[in-house]
């Protein structure tokens, strides 16, 4: 019945493991991207029938959200929005008023991560002064009613653009370097917002904040690697631990930024609308959300053999060069960005860990997506890109 998940990792499931490092070449993402024309192949859709074991109790949460929000009128439905890869996502119905209800994966979660108080906090407050912030309505911490923290916030319209320009776009004359760009500049509006005037102030802890990140996520890599873990990845740390630099200013950092966590309106290819996923907004240093946008930027200068996690399409849809991102970024915020190339190889580092927890988690059979099975296949050329930017840092 709706409202009942099915349990993960039943003794009908074939043994789930983790694939050695030597078959993730089988399943690379470059060997898909041929195949992915982004002016002519169809975009996924948005919103889908919930997922087999990622039904909620939908009769408790529907009573939940209208003794609190009583406005709500209507018949409730329910969808789900499937491309996401970590938290659940859906669009919620009350007669003709649509809503977004967030919550945290199913299982065991990294540290600190799927943060939904937080999320909530920030888009309670923060779209009185940044109109890219959805939002937020209504948050529960009571597990009984979703078996974990949740919110609700408002439904954003427009489109959102994975690695094929949606139908109701390609019209536009340059449209990949313009929605690049639009992204570039919405970010550098976020990050030149003043924190206490958007009462976010006390969101984190600006000093030490990439010394804590380079540390965390190195954590979270030690939880997931197993005995086969790359001992590659533990050079790395180490690189990036003894060559950090110095932040040049204090943000709001939105820490997931990328350019399927954004939405456009149709009509105009020029401006960011939305802003997605805001679960792990923090502040602190604004390179760091400089260097998670380019370590998903494609780029005719990457070698042979370079894997990012970006979807396939991309490096066909007329983006401009990381290097004129990496310009524009700095033109508009005022910062040098002279050691760019070290916040990327740290997002390429970080998407390891992401990968390898995400494909963890179907392991453990607390996932029925089944991109989940295949997801680290990346995780060799990733490794390799991240040594190769910080080799060039030394040169």
């Amino acid at each position: 019945m709706a409202g009942s998940r099915s349990a993960a990792g039943s003794s009908a499931e074939p043994a789930r493991r983790l694939p050695l490092a030597r078959e993730h070449a089988k399943f690379g993402h470059v060997t898909t991207r041929e195949h992915t024309d982004p002016f002519a192949s169809a975009a996924p859709q948005e919103t889908a029938p919930v997922r087999a074991g990622e039904d909620l109790d939908w009769p408790r949460i529907q009573t939940y959200i209208r003794e609190r929000l009583p406005e709500l009128t209507g018949a409730f439905s329910v969808e789900q929005f499937p491309n996401g890869a970590a938290n659940l996502t859906y669009l919620i119905r009350f007669g003709t008023t649509e809503l977004v209800l967030r919550r945290p994966p199913f299982g065991k979660l990294a540290p600190g991560a799927h943060d939904m108080r937080r999320e909530h906090r920030v888009l309670s407050r923060l779209w009185r002064h940044f109109d890219r912030a959805p939002r937020a309505y209504l948050f529960c911490d009571d597990h009984a009613v979703a078996g974990a923290d949740f919110f609700v916030m408002e439904r954003r319209r427009g489109e959102v653009i994975r690695g094929v320009i949606p139908a109701s776009m390609r019209g536009h004359c340059d449209v990949g370097r313009r929605i690049g760009m639009a992204l570039v500049d919405a970010m550098a509006e976020l990050h030149l917002l003043d924190p206490d005037a958007c009462d976010l102030g006390d969101l984190g802890k600006p000093s030490g904040f990439v010394e804590r990140q380079v540390a965390g996520w190195k954590h979270r890599w030690d939880l997931v690697k197993g005995e086969e873990g790359s001992q590659e990845m533990d050079r790395i740390h180490a690189r990036l631990a003894s060559a950090i630099p110095a932040a040049q200013r204090v943000s709001i950092v939105h820490n997931d930024l990328k350019l399927d966590n954004c939405q456009f309106d149709p009509s105009n290819p020029d401006r960011v609308t939305s802003f997605f996923d805001w679960d792990m907004t923090t502040l602190g240093d604004p390179m760091i959300d400089l260097g998670t946008l380019l370590n998903y930027w494609p780029d005719a200068s990457d070698p042979a053999g370079f894997t990012r996690a970006q979807h396939p399409g991309m490096e066909q849809m007329g983006l401009a060069s990381r290097a004129e991102v990496i310009a524009r970024y700095a033109e508009k915020v005022g910062l040098d960005a002279g050691q760019a190339g070290w916040y990327e190889a740290f997002a390429l580092w970080k998407t390891v860990v992401v990968l390898q927890q995400l494909h963890s988690r179907w392991v453990r059979g607390e996932s029925s997506d089944p991109r989940m099975a295949m997801i680290a296949a990346a995780v060799p050329g990733m490794v390799a890109a991240a040594s190769a930017r910080l080799d060039e840092l030394q040169r």
